[in-house]
């Protein structure tokens, strides 16, 4: 039977974000060695063009939803919800970035391709129906954000966590592959509905424990990609030695994108096992939370303390999934949207006060910003408060769906550890809180320069934004909730 390998016009559209970040992209590396050190800031403001085209696109691709490429993407609502995401976490993150590159000296188009490249394979991930565009997409991402990490090739911090990424990181590719190349030797096939039809056949399906070990192959490369335990050694150490734009970046694009298609895997392909893999998924959400938390409570060190973080928060994320249910995916949706706002802006206050070389990373050194630049600060407070739960924030809302959901599917043990180790997360917030507005100011605060117009959006747009889905979580858990119904 023949195949026709010549793409419609609407499976063409279907990826036309890609498109147009694979194009500037390129055109940005092409431009590179033609601009001069004087107008490089011009190759930022390209990227930044691109990205917002990147998001047009994305609306273009939803009002033409479904299949493409011989069924190995598939445009649909979960599909737009993380590209879009992912897009607006690329714009945040290139916004924070102009004023801390230019501080750095370091200003050049070889770091906006590397993000617009990284986006590519993230919407690639978001909108695979196949194992091997998870592992293609997978792989673009990675590749970028390893680069990316050790961009300041001067700073030894920057170079040591390039190396422990990549190392690592191509350790937990290389599980995931494995257990790739063995769900298709038992189902015959890498296609995530076909490998659901295989698993529900009754006749012909494979040994459970075969496919359940296939499943738990590739929850360690999951796992890995967003900081969940046992695999989350690599976090805290990354994120302190990469530039801190591209800490945000690490902490909130790839994370997205990777539970992304963590989501879809094991809830299409992999359902019929759900009773295998939710009891791992159960203990990795106890472990990550527990880790993340009360590692962070002894940390001074600002980058680590946020690092330890977002894993516990990856931790919360783990719990909507081990509930196993349209509410539970909804969840994790309302929740990565949430925060990403929150950590982009927290990672660029940092990067703003750190200043040149990240000198000042130490929690001490934010004493009295509050009284120094109090926009600032309240800014940063915003972020400290939904990152804790506050009401009135995003991240109220996103861990009441959460726990919401893990009720439903009555886990109330892990509902009780999980909100016993959230209340944990509030001391070492708060911590933050009392520095600035409780201690004396020091030469920190004292000499921070105002922020740049770029930064400046980056923080307003994340503040108003965690407020917005603080005060109106419908605007986003609607279009969730749909998108769910048609991943389950």
């Amino acid at each position: 039977m023949p195949v026709n390998f010549v793409p419609s016009g609407a499976e063409m559209l279907r990826i036309l974000p890609e498109i147009i970040l694979v194009l500037a992209g390129t055109l940005i590396m092409i431009m590179e060695p033609l601009t001069r050190p004087a107008n490089k800031h011009f190759l930022g403001k390209f990227a930044l063009a691109s990205l917002f085209a990147a998001l047009w696109g994305s609306v273009v691709a939803h009002a033409n939803p479904g299949p493409a490429f011989q069924n190995m993407l598939i445009v649909d609502g979960f599909d737009t919800f993380f590209r879009i995401l992912v897009i607006v976490v690329g714009i945040l993150t290139v916004l924070a970035s102009f004023q801390y590159l230019k501080r750095e000296q370091s200003d050049s188009g070889e770091y906006y391709a590397l993000i617009l490249f990284s986006l590519v394979g993230q919407c690639v991930m978001a909108g695979a129906n196949e194992l091997i565009m998870v592992f293609i997409g997978l792989e673009i991402s990675s590749i970028a954000t390893y680069v990316l990490t050790g961009y300041l090739r001067d700073d030894k911090r920057a170079n040591e966590a390039a190396i422990k990424y990549f190392l690592l990181g191509s350790f937990a590719t290389a599980f995931l592959l494995y257990g790739i190349a063995w769900i298709y030797g038992l189902t015959g096939s890498t296609n995530l509905t076909e490998i659901r039809s295989a698993l529900m056949d009754l006749q012909t399906s494979p040994s459970v424990m075969l496919v359940g070990t296939a499943a738990a192959l590739m929850l360690v490369g999951f796992a890995f990609k967003v900081s969940a335990a046992p695999f989350q050694v690599w976090t805290p150490d990354v994120y302190q030695g990469a530039p801190a734009p591209v800490a945000a970046f690490l902490s909130t694009g790839p994370k997205a994108a990777a539970f992304a298609i963590f989501v879809r895997v094991y809830a299409t392909a992999f359902d019929s096992i759900s009773a295998r893999w939710e009891p791992l998924i159960w203990i990795s959400a106890l472990l990550t939370m527990v880790i993340g938390n009360f590692a962070a409570l002894v940390q001074n060190n600002i980058k680590r303390l946020l690092a330890y973080s977002s894993i516990a928060h990856a931790g919360y994320l783990l719990v909507a999934m081990t509930a196993h249910s349209e509410i539970g995916i909804a969840a994790i949706m309302f929740y990565l949207a949430a925060y990403a706002l929150m950590n982009v802006g927290a990672f660029a206050i940092v990067a703003h006060f750190s200043r040149r070389r990240e000198r000042y990373l130490q929690v001490e050194d934010l004493a009295g910003l509050g009284w120094k630049q109090p926009v600032t600060a309240g800014l940063f407070a915003i972020f400290l408060l939904s990152l804790i739960g506050v009401p009135l924030t995003a991240g109220f809302f996103g861990k009441f769906y959460i726990f919401k959901a893990a009720l439903e599917a009555d886990l109330l043990w892990l509902t009780i550890l999980g909100l016993l180790t959230s209340a944990v997360a509030a001391y070492y917030y708060l911590r933050i809180l009392v520095v600035m507005y409780m201690h004396e100011a020091g030469e920190p605060a004292s000499t921070l320069p105002p922020p740049g117009a770029g930064l400046k959006t980056a923080l307003w747009a994340s503040a108003v934004g965690t407020l917005i889905l603080g005060i109106f979580p419908s605007l986003v858990l609607d279009f969730a909730g749909r998108s769910a119904t048609l991943l389950k």
